[in-house]
């Protein structure tokens, strides 16, 4: 292998000897770069022999030099560091290697700082990295949160994979990374592509950024559930009815009506049923089939035993809507994967596949709406 041209050597040292916090090399330009404290230092290569054999050899002085192990990254550790795995301790070493690789296992780390996240942002300024740094609660309340938040929004309109726009808006919807106007705008791309809308249904799914009216008798519910305190069914109940709530069952039915593709499916169902997981009972959720669901919410409801059975006895007029929260609690993407597991199909192949899964789903939310359910757009139910 070649040997290192004595100039790059002498380089190299001392700016490792330095106080450097993260190396980067660009392959094509053959030049290696360091951060420190003091900035950004650039080591213009002059290779002895072929350009890879000699990047390998300055890889290994590198890590000789930050680690006192000659031999680089370890190429078995690359898929167990992207897990999250990398030990806690000397991450900041991992920094000075030149490997991207070892940048995307700090990336990873459950050790992340505020500190160690600008230093990899510099060295590997990667969407895939950022969001994955955004998963850090130290890191989107510290100084990078907002740069790295920014970066993706820019970066956003150019992904067209339906999971990696519903994870990015998830991300950069948390507290204090955007503003106002950034969160509508993101909220209106949902009218060309609703996986945005997914983020907003996770994230913030008791503030969506659009006017809808509470339900019609909301206001005669309030008055009614007032004796009942913190009870979950009465909670629930007023939430769901809330213009909060209407909002974020309206958007859940057009979602579900047109979904893009199957990873919107998944998503949405997980937020749907995440959204009734106060009233999650095991015996309510039947044997995790559409119907079974449907049955063992029913019969829970009926069962003067149980809590939903003892708040029908006060409230028995709500016995629909306690139903179908009960029935949505249990429909997550599970009661999909059975029609999912088995077909490839997207689109309106898709939604075809998924009506006797969407059907009573809508059904629910229907109910929840005070509307009849319709295949096409459901109707005003009138109020007995």
């Amino acid at each position: 292998m070649s040997e290192l041209a004595p100039e790059d050597e002498l380089r190299l040292n001392v700016m490792m000897a330095g106080d450097i916090q993260a190396v980067r090399i660009d392959e094509a330009a053959m030049v290696v770069y360091g951060l420190s404290s003091r900035g950004e230092a650039a080591i213009r290569l002059h290779p002895t022999g072929r350009p890879e054999q000699y990047l390998r050899r300055v890889r290994e002085m590198l890590a000789g030099s930050a680690t006192g192990s000659p031999g680089g990254y370890p190429v078995y550790l690359h898929g167990w560091t992207r897990m999250g795995q990398a030990r806690d301790k000397g991450l900041d070493c991992l920094l000075l290697l030149g490997e991207t690789e070892a940048v995307v296992s700090v990336a990873y780390s459950n050790g992340l700082t505020d500190e160690l996240a600008r230093r990899v942002w510099w060295a590997m300024p990667a969407a895939d990295n950022a969001r994955r740094m955004l998963e850090r609660e130290c890191v989107v309340q510290g100084k990078m949160g907002r740069v790295l938040a920014e970066y993706l929004i820019e970066y956003l309109p150019f992904e067209n994979n339906p999971h990696t726009i519903i994870d990015t808006v998830r991300l950069v919807l948390q507290p204090g990374l955007v503003d106002e106007a950034v969160r509508k705008k993101l909220w209106n791309r949902g009218a060309i592509d609703n996986a945005y809308h997914v983020g907003f249904l996770e994230t913030m799914p008791d503030d969506l950024p659009t006017a809808v009216s509470p339900r019609g008798d909301w206001h005669e519910l309030n008055v009614k559930l007032a004796a009942m305190g913190d009870h979950p069914y009465a909670l629930q109940l007023e939430r769901s009815l809330s213009a909060r709530g209407q909002a974020f069952l309206q958007t859940s039915e057009a979602m579900l009506r047109y979904p893009a593709d199957r990873d919107v499916v998944n998503k949405l169902l997980n937020a749907l049923a995440a959204y009734f997981s106060t009233l999650w009972n095991a015996t309510a959720c039947g044997d995790a089939s559409v119907n079974g669901i449907l049955a063992g919410a029913d019969a829970f409801c009926r069962d003067t035993a149980s809590s939903a059975g003892q708040f029908l006895k006060r409230f028995p007029e709500y016995a629909p809507e306690v139903r179908a929260m009960q029935a949505l609690s249990c429909m997550n993407s599970d009661v999909a994967a059975p029609v999912l597991s088995r077909s490839t199909a997207s689109g309106t192949l898709m939604r075809q596949k998924l009506e006797p899964i969407t059907t009573p789903i809508l059904q629910q939310i229907a109910i929840l709406r005070g509307q009849e359910y319709s295949a096409s757009e459901p109707r005003r139910r009138p109020r007995k």
